[in-house]
């Protein structure tokens, strides 16, 4: 091949690999990931699956690591704007000298296996972390589990979040099948942490058939509110750190952040060697941890509010959080609805969890092969209940029409895919 010479041209050259876009299946990654002969740090890979709060809690995993003077590495995907931005390294995305000699590495032990698109780039993260000398690991799983690239590494922590309905058509079509696939990430005789309750019977399953230490919210640790803004955690039979008093929490957590925070301790709680956690160390961290892209407020002439939720159940929880925050002063009124979704979501279903969120809404078009066509997004959001909204051909062109229309002072919701984030980020001046 010609050796490409930008990260974008490597982009550009491993999209080229493999005939399918998505091609699920370990054997691939794992072949080329014995060859790459990467030694991962003891006791401190931890990987993050499920259907939503993957990002938040291996976020706050890694903020507080960092915090305690560790040096994690850190792999999430998709990106906002730049790509960079999926493997954070000391805190920062990494440059892209180093990038390019770990696609590099990839590539001279490849043999001619057509890794995909997210398999290489997986692959060059964990070379990344190797090269920097990370004392974690940290990984968000891309899409599923058991067949997904992350899978591939033995994770010594695995932690499912939430399980939703969502990417069926790669998943399955019910709680329970998603579940087994989410459950693939478990390990035996290693600790596997579940954010939610109740647990579902396949996660239960996959747990006692394979000897893993399955921990569930609710019944093995939790979290309780005091009332007044504070929490406090609890394991009482962790071994270790058995509870924690006096947490702070930023005001416009919902019970979805107090879940993600709780479980995301938990998986500190079990790392080796052992974090010393308390209030005093881990409050700062609380109150300023958030992966990009969620509940991001920018305030301009505008109020603008920006969020990749891209699910029914993400939905949900962005309304419960805007419904912690103070409306302006038009009320319902003043608020603007930016929306995008890729034709693979359930677009309606969405919708109905945030129909009572603004007055006006304004659907854009996206640059995506996914990407939904005007006459599916019109069909689904008459199918919620929607009959007042506007359709915009770009991103711009709709935040632009958003502005216009929203009086200032008012709000604007951003919402429904990375791909109409992240065209606000630069449209507001931010990247």
């Amino acid at each position: 091949m010609t050796r490409p010479r930008s990260v974008a041209d490597w982009l550009r050259w491993q999209e080229s690999l493999s005939a399918r876009p998505v091609d699920l299946g370990l054997d691939r990654v794992r072949a080329v990931l014995g060859r790459l002969g990467l030694q991962p740090p003891a006791g401190r890979v931890v990987t993050v699956g499920g259907t939503n709060g993957k990002g938040s809690t291996i976020t706050l995993v890694h903020d507080v690591l960092r915090a305690a003077g560790g040096n994690p590495g850190l792999y999430t995907s998709p990106h906002l704007v730049h790509y960079n931005e999926r493997i954070l390294i000391g805190g920062r995305p990494v440059e892209d000298a180093p990038l390019i000699r770990s696609f590099e590495r990839v590539e001279a032990v490849r043999g001619g296996v057509p890794l995909t698109y997210f398999e290489f780039g997986t692959l060059a993260a964990l070379a990344s972390f190797a090269e920097a000398g990370c004392d974690s690991w940290l990984l968000e799983v891309g899409l599923g589990g058991r067949l997904d690239a992350v899978n591939a590494l033995d994770a010594d922590i695995a932690v499912i979040t939430t399980i939703g309905l969502d990417h069926q058509e790669w998943l399955g079509d019910s709680i329970e099948a998603i579940a087994a696939e989410k459950a693939g990430i478990l390990r035996p005789g290693s600790p596997a942490l579940y954010g939610d309750s109740p647990v579902p019977a396949a996660i239960v399953a996959r747990a006692a058939e394979i000897g893993a230490e399955l921990c569930v919210m609710g019944s093995d640790f939790r979290f309780e509110r005091d009332g007044k803004g504070g929490w406090a955690w609890h394991w009482p039979g962790s071994g270790g750190v058995t509870h924690i008093d006096r947490l702070l929490a930023p005001a416009h957590w919902t019970p979805a952040q107090f879940r993600n925070a709780t479980v995301a301790l938990g998986a500190l709680a079990r790392l080796r060697p052992p974090l010393e956690l308390d209030a005093g160390f881990l409050n700062p961290v609380l109150l300023h941890s958030s992966p990009p892209g969620r509940l991001h407020v920018v305030r301009r002439e505008h109020e603008w509010i920006l969020d990749v939720a891209h699910n029914p159940q993400a939905a949900a929880v962005l309304r419960e959080q805007l419904a912690t925050l103070p409306l302006p002063a038009g009320g319902r009124g003043d608020v603007t609805v930016v929306l995008a979704l890729l034709a693979d979501k359930a677009i309606a279903d969405f919708v109905r969890e945030l129909r009572d969120v603004g007055a006006r809404w304004i659907v854009a078009g996206v640059d995506d092969p996914r990407a939904s066509p005007e006459a599916l997004m019109r069909e689904a959001l008459q199918a919620a209940g929607i009959t007042a909204f506007s359709w915009a051909d770009t991103p711009a062109a709709a935040f632009e029409r958003a502005r216009q229309l929203t009086r200032p002072g008012g709000r604007i919701v951003v919402c429904g895919s990375f791909r109409i984030v992240a065209p606000a980020l630069e449209w507001l001046g931010l990247y």
